[in-house]
């Protein structure tokens, strides 16, 4: 291991980490999701609320993920392998609650929800919190596997808006246009094809020669497109209805909901709880500063999900359009306002293309994350790891784009989505829908939880704060309420001077704080805790 950790490559240095680590934050969930739920939550209100999430629960946990990763310079299953005990009495105890709440749905007749949770219980027994960097791993497989179906859509509508065909006069030409594009298996497949290589191609490069490299290129072409997008809007007739909207807090629009689908969100747009981060910060060096590059990839990926904002909802409020439209918004509501808007489809091609390079920036991130457990743990050539699963990527997510198109002539495949359906005690939901569902509602907020508690309880926030303090030694000098925080055998706990800084606050969080923030946002979102 030894050997594998001396030649193990390393990014070039703290910018091209900040920047990878940056790419794989910012995403469709910036861009598409994060103005949609906004509108669908009040606006202004809703960001501050999101803002705190960020800055309270997501950035702690981010220095976990890059702790882990530094520290073993391996993958999540690898990090956690050289980590965990042999035995743990907490994994045991969650193992015991998995199996418990598995015999309880079965006892409901939900024999596919109860399988799978007796199943998992066992696993946990079996291997412990090993199997909380396979969650990460599957996570990443299952995330890319759907996230690049939209992908792909982003990519059909490059070529679209390049072509001028996405000249709309109302929304529900719009909406007519997008439904048979998505409907049409052949398209649908073929751009999520055609993603997938992309992402195949830069990780196939390596860490400098592919991730680095592109991700160097493509953030800053999409700051400057955003950039360009938000003038063009702000100057548009009326466009500050919607910056008064977009900046304008009203609380009266904020309940536990909101604030549950905040703390959500954060999770899912910093690539939490996937295994991303600790894959990118296996590459880093230790000389780096850890928490001035999880600042700066927080601040990053917020800048960007902000500036979305201000792109969006000038230009909508301008055409008096509204801005709940929900996941339409993009698709359906946005090609209708460049129709209105002079250069119209070259508006729309510069929008595209930003959210294609954002969708594509974290999709090699997903792809890295099985990637680098393949080769860190199977031995794989990274081409090899990089081909293979690219491909078995494709194949899952062909079955998630053909879900949501007309399968009437796909005989067997019907079938088999039928039986997948009452499996897991659905009538409605789409194959693409269940495999989102799993990976974000479960995989990611059980991540977050679980690696929140292992370094908090397990390998312990003092042996967690010895590897942050490589590069950056000032985040150590803490006091007052260490023995909470779990630093009580911290060499400084005796200076004279007693304060609370920033490791007692972020050992306290990620001890306490941040995992029953993220158990309550879970339940509440898999439908077990019902809070209005």
């Amino acid at each position: 291991m030894s050997n594998q950790i001396a030649s193990r490559e390393q990014w070039s240095g703290a910018w091209g980490f900040i920047l990878a680590a940056a790419g794989s934050a910012i995403g469709l969930g910036n861009i598409w999701k994060f103005p949609y739920i906004v509108g669908e939550n009040g606006g202004g209100a809703f960001v501050l609320v999101y803002l705190l999430c960020i800055a309270v629960i997501g950035a702690p946990v981010m220095i976990c993920e890059f702790a882990l990763g530094r520290h073993t310079q391996r993958d999540p299953v690898g990090a956690f392998k050289a980590l965990a005990p042999k035995t743990s009495v907490l994994a045991h105890l969650v193992g015991l609650a998995v199996l418990l709440a598995g015999a309880f749905l079965l006892l409901f007749r939900c024999w596919g929800w109860g399988a799978l949770l007796i199943g998992l219980g066992l696993l946990i027994f079996r291997h412990g919190w090993v199997l909380v960097g396979a969650m990460g791993v599957v996570a990443g497989f299952t995330i890319l596997a759907f996230y690049s179906v939209v992908a792909g859509w982003t990519l059909g509508y490059v070529w679209k808006a390049a072509a001028g065909q996405l000249d709309f006069a109302s929304v529900e030409a719009a909406k007519a246009h997008f439904v048979q594009f998505t409907f049409n298996p052949y398209w649908a497949v073929g751009c999520h094809f055609v993603f997938v290589m992309l992402c195949v191609l830069i990780v196939y490069k390596g860490i400098k020669s592919g991730i680095e490299r592109w991700s160097k290129i493509l953030m800053p072409v999409l700051l400057l497109i955003m950039l360009a997008l938000i003038i063009r809007s702000l100057t548009l007739p009326g466009a500050m209805d919607g910056v008064r909207f977009y900046l304008t807090p009203d609380f009266s629009k904020i309940n536990a909901g909101s604030v549950l689908t905040a703390l959500g969100h954060a999770f899912f747009s910093l690539s939490l709880g996937m295994g991303a981060m600790i894959t990118y910060g296996s590459y880093l060096d230790r000389k780096e500063n850890l928490f001035s590059s999880t600042l700066s990839v927080v601040g990053l990926d917020t800048l960007i999900a902000l500036m979305a904002g201000l792109a969006i909802f000038p230009a909508v409020f301008a055409q008096g359009f509204q801005p709940d439209a929900g996941p339409g918004l993009v698709f359906l509501v946005l090609p209708t306002v460049f129709h209105q808007i002079p250069l119209g489809a070259f508006w729309a091609f510069l929008f595209f293309l930003l959210l294609l390079i954002a969708a594509l920036t974290s999709g090699i991130s997903l792809l890295e994350v099985v990637t680098a457990y393949f080769v860190d743990e199977r031995g794989w050539k990274r081409h090899r790891a990089a081909v293979v699963f690219g491909g078995a990527i494709f194949l899952l997510g062909a079955l998630c784009a053909v879900s949501v198109t007309d399968i009437s002539d796909w005989t067997r495949l019907e079938k088999l989505h039928a039986v997948l359906l009452k499996v897991f005690g659905s009538t409605k939901a789409s194959f693409f829908d269940t495999l989102d569902n799993l990976s974000s509602n479960w995989l990611l907020p059980l991540g977050g939880l679980f690696i929140s508690l292992f370094t908090g309880w397990i390998w312990g926030t003092k042996h967690a704060l010895d590897e942050i303090r490589h590069g950056s030694s000032n985040f150590g000098d803490v006091h007052l309420i260490s023995l909470l925080a779990g630093l009580k055998d911290d060499p400084s706990h005796n200076a004279g001077v007693h304060v609370v800084t920033l490791a007692s606050l972020w050992g306290i969080f990620i001890r306490f704080i941040s995992p029953v923030a993220v158990l309550i946002a879970f339940l509440h979102t898999i439908g077990w805790l019902k809070l209005t």
